[in-house]
């Protein structure tokens, strides 16, 4: 039995789907908050269990009979830590024989203000005596795509990443990846460092969006409280906005590039080239 929490979360619904083609329905469990929002996994044969971080019985009810689970990182700033606690304890309790993790790349060395989150869970399950796979994952491409409508109408996309070289991959990149650490036997102990095939400067993808929209698109490489304070006043939360300044910065000091290529060996093959998710999202435009 193999349990994902955050199966709702766009991660989460592409794993669950990874894992379909080789394990049956009944086999995986869809541990989330809202059971009711998981109706299409239920649909599909997916076990759906309520796991609220905040009542940490459910999580035992969830992980009841389970034998691998996925603890895909909580997006909640400010609550990761203790929400990861909840789950490393519940699965002591239920003796599980393997514990997945999507931490970061390079996550003990890097320079990103997320890291530290990640810095604490790893040390968290280095402790807890559990099997522990870590799968530290690099960049969604997505993450970048999701400003080429905003930059269209403004012909500028902008950030505070310089020249640095980000080696991201598309999300069902590293929802395979996590499908496959789950079924492949012995992975506990290994580290994966996860990151795309190829690498890009902002400046080389923003040059991508002109060149298949063809329309005249500026990447603009602002200081960080500046870009911060633009994500702000387009709308974004602030702690979200910070959040993705400082990342910027973090991949001007190399925070996001790896050239291990462990990704596409995981997965049996090439990641998606950025190109390809700059395509897909400007023909959903």
């Amino acid at each position: 039995m193999y349990a994902i929490t955050g199966a709702t979360g766009q991660l989460g619904r592409l794993v669950i789907n990874a894992l379909l083609r080789t394990v049956p329905a009944d086999q995986i469990i869809a541990a989330v908050r809202s059971p009711e929002k998981a109706q299409d996994l239920a649909d599909l044969g997916v076990v759906v269990r309520k796991a609220d971080y905040a009542q940490p019985d459910t999580l035992d009810a969830a992980f009841n009979g389970v034998d691998k689970v996925l603890l895909i990182s909580s997006n909640e700033m400010g609550q990761r830590q203790v929400q990861h606690q909840v789950v490393i304890d519940a699965a002591q309790r239920a003796g599980v024989k393997l514990l997945a993790y999507t931490s970061l790349l390079h996550a003990d060395s890097s320079p990103l203000g997320l890291g530290a989150d990640h810095r604490a869970t790893e040390a968290a399950l280095a402790g807890s005596g559990l099997p522990v796979v870590v799968l530290r994952n690099g960049w969604y491409t997505e993450n970048y795509a999701a400003s080429i409508a905003p930059a269209l109408a403004h012909n500028a996309f902008i950030g505070s990443a310089g020249e640095g070289r980000i080696a991201s991959a598309a999300r069902i990149d590293y929802a395979e990846a996590a499908a496959a650490a789950l079924v492949l036997d012995e992975q506990a102990g290994k580290i994966y460092e996860l990151a795309g095939d190829t690498s890009y400067s902002l400046a080389e993808f923003v040059a991508e969006i002109a060149r298949q929209s063809g329309k005249s698109v500026d990447y603009v490489n602002l200081p960080e409280s500046d870009f911060a304070q633009a994500l702000i006043a387009a709308g974004l939360p602030e702690v979200l906005s910070l959040m993705l300044a400082d990342s910027d910065v973090g991949v001007s000091k190399g925070g996001l590039f790896d050239d291990s290529h462990t990704l596409s060996k995981l997965i049996g093959r090439p990641t998606t080239d950025y190109k390809v998710v700059i395509a897909d999202t400007l023909a959903s435009l």
